[in-house]
């Protein structure tokens, strides 16, 4: 597992890790709480953080609590704190501060590894959970409110200033291949697209036939030359049905990020799109624009 520690004393560093390491963890070991924290933020790896209550600048209790409130944003994440002096009081106010489990300080090497093996269920067990609230079961790509929510984080990170692009993609006549060829070879279309979708980006099934894709980083054009390699890629799938193979096509919505943008804005300007490139024949990729958007929407 990766493991973070915090504590003021080197020496404690030393000793927990001395004893860690042998084990095969990855150990980060910080004397600042405040660096701490902003590696923790920043390394979605770490499983398990070991915290003195003693450490500045950030106390140990305000380090679980926000910790805790990381663990709760789709991570798995395990709070060890400990002291130098066990008390009740001690316990309590670790438990309160969002702390899973309370060690004395130093740990005795047969205890530690105990605690850390607790924690590896536990996280297991957290990583499994926010797996299955956040995928599609038929696709595994991220269901609808886990794509808006990482969709949401990307544009925070985005700022007004920065480039985005959203691509909002319809399958063909998919009533057609349900009504035709059974909703087997409907769900089997269905999976053969988001195979295809989910290499890159943040990548979401909206439901039904529909996808949704964010590009952070990425320029309209950009946007509009990958989701033309993807239209291209779906013409060449095949699915097995019952009378031969069946033929695939996708139609794709373009939108930018803008200033003073929102996440729902973004993806409504690309159904718009999505729309467009639907009712003038399909198969094809269209782009949001201000004259588009105008005569849909007025």
């Amino acid at each position: 597992m990766h493991i973070m520690i915090v504590d003021s004393s080197r020496v404690v560093l030393k000793i927990i890790t001395a004893l860690l390491e042998p084990r095969g963890h990855a150990v980060n070991a910080f004397t600042d709480s405040e660096e701490a924290l902003a590696f923790l933020n920043n390394t979605p790896s770490v499983r398990v953080l070991i915290t003195s209550l003693e450490v500045r600048p950030i106390s140990g209790l305000e380090l679980c609590w926000s910790a805790r409130l990381l663990a709760e944003a789709r991570r798995p994440l395990y709070v060890i704190t400990m002291s130098s002096a066990r008390n009740a009081r001690n316990l309590a106010e670790a438990l309160d501060s969002g702390a899973d489990d309370f060690i004395e300080k130093p740990p005795g090497a047969e205890e530690l590894h105990a605690r850390l093996r607790a924690a590896e269920r536990l996280t297991t067990m957290q990583e499994e959970l926010i797996r299955l609230a956040e995928t599609d079961p038929l696709t595994g790509l991220l269901n609808r409110r886990a794509f808006f929510g990482r969709a949401r984080d990307a544009a925070d990170r985005t700022g007004n200033h920065g480039q985005m692009t959203a691509i909002l993609a319809d399958i063909d006549h998919f009533k057609r291949i349900n009504d035709e060829h059974g909703h087997d070879v409907g769900d089997a279309a269905i999976q053969a697209v988001a195979k295809l979708f989910g290499a890159e980006g943040i990548v979401g099934r909206l439901g039904g036939e529909e996808f949704a894709i964010v590009l952070p980083g990425r320029s309209l054009e950009e946007g509009e030359a990958f989701a033309g390699r993807l239209r291209l890629l779906v013409r060449d799938l095949r699915v097995r049905g019952a009378r031969g193979p069946v033929r695939l096509a996708c139609s794709f919505g373009v939108s930018a990020w803008s200033e003073s943008e929102t996440v729902e804005g973004l993806l409504k300007r690309a159904d718009i799109a999505l729309y467009e490139a639907k009712t003038t024949g399909r198969d094809r990729v269209v782009s949001a624009a201000t004259d588009l958007i105008l005569a849909r929407t007025a």
